[in-house]
């Protein structure tokens, strides 16, 4: 259960920035407040890494670009259809990103790495689907509906489906990683990588 908290914690401090942006929207509807503050907190995360001399992963660095990125347009243009549409691109940047074999590796524990890292890359290309799928999803519904229907479907959605394929992975991978331990079996065709 440790594990399962500790890979939690680092999966919502990588979407922090993010998280704290839709809240802050959802409580205020204030675009400019929102997206400033949100791109604070990506600015703020970043900076303590780098004061605590701590290596900074490839899908932090993604999501300060992207809330940075995001965040500008959002303010230049102020235009609610862009903001509905915003996470779409989002999605499919981040689906592209988990293409890469092994980018769940920096929220598994070593037990993982050494028993189930093949299944580990499979379910990184089921989270790259999920992404892919949410993208289209999305933009189905910001063309669709008002903002605050997209505002509460997608809000729901993003949390209840990652939720969904963060507890199935983390049970898949704990049932089969404990199947063989107890087998003595070590995946042949899969070296764990490096994280």
């Amino acid at each position: 259960m440790k594990n399962l908290f500790q890979a939690g914690k680092l999966l919502l401090l990588d979407m922090a920035a993010t998280l704290f942006f839709l809240a802050l929207y959802l409580l205020t509807h204030n675009v400019t407040l929102s997206v400033v503050l949100g791109m604070v907190l990506g600015l703020a995360q970043i900076g303590w890494q780098v004061a605590r001399r701590k290596p900074i992963d490839t899908m932090q660095w993604m999501s300060l670009f992207l809330v940075l990125g995001a965040g500008t347009v959002t303010l230049i243009t102020n235009d609610p259809r862009f903001m509905m549409i915003k996470p779409s691109v989002i999605y499919v940047i981040v689906g592209i990103v988990m293409l890469k074999r092994g980018w769940m590796n920096r929220y598994l524990p070593p037990i993982a790495l050494e028993l189930v890292p093949d299944i580990a890359i499979i379910l990184g290309y089921a989270w790259s689907g999920l992404m892919f799928v949410s993208a289209a999803l999305n933009v189905i519904v910001a063309l669709n509906v008002d903002v605050a229907t997209w505002s509460a479907v997608m809000s729901i959605y993003g949390i209840v489906s990652k939720a969904l394929m963060f507890l199935i992975g983390y049970a898949v991978m704990r049932t089969i990683g404990r199947r063989r331990r107890l087998a003595g079996d070590r995946p042949r065709d899969v070296a764990p990588m490096p994280g």
